[in-house]
């Protein structure tokens, strides 16, 4: 089981308590805070693309350079987050959506392939604007083309999908992953029926539940977050290890205090999803567990059970 961020995150407080402005000291930092609350595979927070994540004007060698900067900065794993050409066409001031879906595509494939040269273990595609595709088939042949001409002929490095809007269930797992994708990372908050994607995703493809919600005023209760990372491991026999647990999308416009707090809850979760329940419960609403445990209210372990009647 592992934690990971979807979307971006604000600015670190310096010691001063102000935001760091020096966008090399920042993602330091930040890279820091996801290490010592137990994120990985880690992110630089879009420090660097603030305000211009969907108007990607930077060159192949300057986004290599970022993520090159981000892991040797770090220990751990570092992915790489590059916008979806659904999304992207959508946006586009163009009447040509099929054109301008394509012309994105193949800029981005070459920002893909450039990564993965560079040794990147991971590319995260992100769609947020997957849950506009419904069931129109003109809708879902352009999101599979745009995967499709994007990922053509790329190997060597871990692809991942993340649908960050809302429900995208209507568009079908056979549109969503049409493109050869290893995992996928789903809005569980906005969108509860994308549960639909991750019981269709087949059983060897990861799955990444996106349970911290992006409100300021969630509670976040590993509760939840432990639950749904049972049923994504259920679900195809995909099994704990294809399973982790997320943000429901960025935490770019929350309160650095506020962003720390969702990390450290996420990261909590995932350490207590890999300990028994007898080490995890002490931890939980009793009501998670089982009746005679929500009656007592607190966590009241099995003491076996007595035989049953043979049936006649």
């Amino acid at each position: 089981m592992f934690a990971t961020l979807l979307g971006a995150l604000p600015r670190p407080s310096g010691r001063d308590g102000q935001p760091i402005v020096d966008d090399d000291a920042a993602v330091v930092a930040v890279l820091a805070a996801q290490s010592a609350t137990g994120l990985e595979p880690l992110t630089d927070g879009r420090l660097r693309t603030a305000g211009s994540f969907w108007e990607p004007s930077r060159d192949v060698a300057s986004i290599v350079d970022a993520w090159q900067f981000a892991i040797s900065h770090s220990d751990g794993v570092v992915k790489q987050a590059l916008p979806g050409p659904y999304t992207l066409g959508r946006r586009a001031d163009t009447d040509g959506r099929d054109e301008s879906t394509l012309a994105w595509a193949r800029r981005l494939r070459e920002q893909v392939i450039a990564l993965a040269e560079a040794g990147c273990q991971l590319i995260e595609i992100e769609e947020p604007d997957a849950h506009l595709i419904g069931e129109d088939p003109v809708e879902r042949r352009r999101f599979a083309d745009g995967h499709l001409a994007m990922l053509d002929g790329v190997s060597g490095v871990h692809l991942s999908l993340a649908i960050t809007g809302g429900n995208a269930d209507t568009a079908g797992i056979e549109t969503i992953l049409a493109a050869p994708y290893a995992s996928l990372a789903v809005n569980l908050i906005d969108g509860p029926d994308n549960w639909r994607l991750v019981t269709s995703t087949p059983g060897d493809r990861g799955i990444i539940c996106g349970v911290v919600s992006t409100s300021e005023a969630s509670d976040d209760a590993a509760d939840l977050m432990l639950w749904a990372a049972a049923y994504a491991s259920a679900s195809e026999g995909r099994g704990a290890t294809r399973v982790g647990l997320g943000t429901a999308g960025g935490l770019g416009e929350l309160s650095w205090e506020v962003a720390e707090r969702k990390m450290r809850a996420l990261g909590e979760a995932a350490r207590l999803a890999q300990l028994p329940l007898a080490e995890v419960a002490p931890h939980l609403d009793p009501r998670a567990i089982d009746i005679k445990s929500a009656a007592m209210g607190r966590y009241m372990p099995r003491t076996g059970q007595r035989p049953r009647r043979p049936l006649p």
